[in-house]
């Protein structure tokens, strides 16, 4: 996915989750995937929906019954350069909750509702 593409994705699937169960830090991967298939975004791209928004954990459990394999770290810290903006160097931490990440100006994705926990 090209970083727009993701940021719509994320945008529109945080949208619904919030509407629907209010804000939280982690999402369970079905909560996730409902609101992605709501949001008219196809399977193949839901990982990336996933790693932003379910915990480490409940993203490899996941994958895990089906027998995929995603890096959830690897995918969280690209999610972050692309949402970001970032092209240089980049530091992040990949156990953070979407709420909770210091140096990313979600403003601009999160533009219906106040990110600030």
């Amino acid at each position: 996915m090209q970083p727009a593409d993701k940021k719509a994705l994320i945008s529109d699937v945080g949208e619904k989750l919030v509407r629907r169960h209010g804000k939280q830090k982690h999402y369970k991967p079905a909560q996730v995937r409902r609101a992605a298939l709501d949001a008219g975004y196809i399977v193949d791209v839901h990982c990336w929906a996933y790693c932003f928004f379910c915990s480490a954990a409940d993203f490899l459990t996941w994958h895990q019954a089906r027998g995929e394999t995603c890096d959830y770290a690897a995918m969280k810290v690209e999610l972050a350069r692309d949402l970001a903006g970032e092209t240089g160097s980049f530091w992040f931490d990949v156990d953070l909750s979407w709420l909770d990440w210091p140096d990313v100006d979600l403003s601009s994705i999160f533009d219906w509702f106040d990110v600030s926990p």
